[in-house]
Parts: C-alpha cells; sequence; structure tokens
C-alpha cells in the first residue's frame, strides 16, 4: 500500500477554524420533510482489522456514529474487517447498499476509501486518521471526501509530561502497533513532553521505545495480538520503565497486562479514555490521550445529513477540543499539585500558541 511505504507528509492540509464564537441559536422547528430526508439517509461505516469492540478508535468511531443514528433518526449499518484484505469487499458492499457516507476507521483504509470515492462522486466519504494523496504523495483533495484528522502530539506532551512527573525510576516507554502517522504522532508527542519535563526540572527521564530525530522504535506490527504487546511491555518493564504508553488499540490491553502483573507500573492509554473503557485495568491507568473521534464522526454525519458535506477536513486539537489527556482518577491523590498546576499552564500555552508541539505526522 502506497500509504505503508512513506512518511507521511500531512502538514499541507490546511486546519479548519472550529473554535468560532457566536450567540446561542434560535430554536428551529423541524418540518416533514427534513425529517423524511433524515429518515431515509443512510450512514455507514467499516473498521479497519481492529474491528468495532477494539476499546480505541474503531469503537470510539461506531459509538459516535450511534449517537449520530439517536439524534437524527437515519438509518446505519457498521461491517467489521477482520484483515485489510477485508478492506475493499467491505467498502464495495456499503456502495451496494445505497449509503449515504461511508466512513473508514483508521489510515489504512486510506487507498480503498480514496478508490471507492473516486469511483461513486454521488456518495460522501469520510477517512479517520488520514488525509487523501495523489500518487507523488502530495495532498489531494476529493470533492466528496473529507478527512477527520487530530493533532494527537498536543495531548500526547502533556502524556508525556505526566509520565515523566510521575516516574519514580526515571524510565518510561512507549511503543506501537504499526509504524503509521497516526501512531509515530502519539509517540512524538510523549518524547517531546518528557524532554520538556527534564528541562523543566533538571532531570534525565529516559523514555525507551522511540527516538523522535530518528523517527524508529519499538513495534508489535499488528493491532490484534495481546501477547505481542505483553511481551514488549514486560521487556520495558525489565529495563526499568514504570510508566508505558501503548499505541497500538487491543494489543495495548497486554501492556496493561504486564503492567498489572508487575505491580508498580502506570499505563496511558490512547483514543479514548481506558479508565472507562478498559475497567480491569482503571487502577494502573495514570491518564489517556483521548481523540474526540466519535464527535468528528458526528460532525461528518450531520453535515452530510443537512447537506453541507465538504471536504475541508476536520482537524481535533486541543484549542478545539478533539483532542485532550483524561483526568487522573485513581492518581489524582497521589499526582502532585506543581505537575497538575505545570500541566495546566502547558495546555493554556500550547492553546495559545506560545509553546507549538510538532510532529512529523501532523496536519
Amino acid at each position: 500500500m502506497k500509504r505503508m511505504t512513506r512518511v507521511a507528509s500531512l502538514a499541507a492540509v490546511a486546519a479548519l477554524a472550529l473554535t468560532a464564537c457566536s450567540s446561542a441559536p434560535e430554536e428551529e422547528t423541524t418540518t416533514a420533510e427534513e425529517t423524511s430526508a433524515a429518515t431515509d439517509f443512510t450512514a455507514c461505516m467499516v473498521s479497519d482489522s481492529g474491528g468495532f469492540e477494539d476499546k480505541s478508535f474503531n469503537q470510539s468511531g461506531a459509538e459516535g456514529l450511534d449517537q449520530a443514528v439517536a439524534d437524527l433518526g437515519i438509518e446505519e449499518i457498521k461491517v467489521e474487517s477482520s484483515a485489510e484484505t477485508d478492506f475493499t469487499p467491505n467498502i464495495d458492499s456499503l456502495v451496494q447498499q445505497d449509503c449515504n457516507l461511508i466512513i473508514g476507521v483508521g489510515f489504512l483504509l486510506e487507498d480503498p476509501i480514496q478508490a471507492a470515492a473516486e469511483a461513486n462522486p454521488d456518495i460522501n466519504f469520510a477517512l479517520v486518521d488520514s488525509s487523501f494523496s495523489a500518487p507523488d504523495f502530495s495532498p489531494l483533495t476529493i470533492d466528496n471526501a473529507k478527512p477527520l484528522l487530530f493533532n494527537t502530539q498536543e495531548a500526547s506532551f502533556l502524556a508525556g509530561y505526566a509520565a515523566a512527573g510521575m516516574s519514580k525510576t526515571g524510565t518510561v516507554a512507549t511503543f506501537g502497533g504499526i509504524q503509521l502517522p497516526s501512531v509515530s504522532i502519539f509517540m512524538d508527542g510523549f518524547a517531546d513532553g518528557v524532554a520538556q519535563y527534564n528541562t523543566d526540572s533538571g532531570t534525565a527521564v529516559k523514555v525507551l521505545g522511540w527516538d523522535k530525530a530518528a523517527q524508529t522504535g519499538s513495534f508489535t506490527g499488528d493491532f490484534e495480538n495481546q501477547a505481542n504487546g505483553q511481551n514488549l511491555a514486560q521487556g520495558f518493564i525489565d529495563q526499568g520503565a514504570d510508566v508505558i504508553m501503548p499505541v497500538a488499540g487491543p494489543v495495548g490491553l497486554g501492556a496493561a497486562a504486564a503492567a498489572k502483573a508487575a505491580g508498580n507500573v502506570m499505563i496511558v492509554g490512547v483514543d479514548a479514555d481506558w479508565f472507562d473503557t478498559a475497567p480491569d485495568y482503571s487502577d494502573i491507568i495514570l491518564t489517556s490521550v483521548i481523540k474526540k473521534i466519535g464527535q468528528s464522526v458526528v460532525d461528518a454525519v450531520t453535515q452530510a445529513v443537512e447537506g453541507n458535506f465538504s471536504s475541508d477536513p476536520y482537524v481535533g486539537t486541543l484549542e478545539n477540543g478533539g483532542v485532550d489527556i483524561a483526568p487522573f482518577h485513581s492518581f489524582e491523590a497521589t499526582v502532585p499539585a506543581e505537575l497538575v498546576t505545570k500541566l495546566d499552564e502547558l495546555k493554556a500555552s500550547i492553546i495559545s500558541g506560545d509553546l507549538v508541539v510538532e510532529s512529523e505526522s501532523q496536519n
């Protein structure tokens, strides 16, 4: 796949301005015609190979679609993929079922979603975690296709800073499932957050699993096999890591199992708040780097239902609430007040633009 063999160059994609302020809208009356139009609308979604119960980005996307159905009174069709070879047949099946909007969840679906959008200009498409590209990998705008993107490095920076501040061994770690821009963007931000903590505190907390400058690190090679995540995490624990951020979908639950067995290791979740989505490990979840994938799906579906769909990308940031870190939950009483204050200051600096967190994989 072309997207598997390149370092993404997405910086040319223009971020949407999503934070415009306005007065509360006047209450509107829904007409019979509008109700009928919504009822006749079918929004569809295809997962990547993690499936819709991955407690990660696929599940977040599916929950967003369910919310749109509840809010708008439309129909939905969801199909799961168990392997990459399922992507194109699944998308083709949704095209044949007269879907009005087809959403692909995950970077790996970029090629088949792009091909389907170009072949079916009368159907709208959206893609989570990737933009579209020409054969030379330059950014490509497709009139009926909308990227749903996230500047995850901003929230990961805060998580890395928190991890460094909470580490007792002076060693933290991160790893990915597959080296994709939507994965390494987390790892870039995490590494930068640790580096910032070291600068501010005069410490030398070490990051295992990722070298941002070289863009090399540790990956399990998949998003499904939890044993791979458990084994890799155990290797980090053996090297002294006491905070680990797995960016690997369900594979990350294997890392959580290793951390819980160790008894003194914390986990940073990704995509959703793992305190809620992985309750078996709630007592070791320091925080999570959250991408509001569900909300981006609701926004895209709403635009399509209302006839306002466009190819302009959605870009989630700290400023518009599209990304964030979760509360400390079980660790609220143990995270030092000065660390919480510093994190609040850093978040404000990122939002204001005074602190810029960059990644080669950012949008």
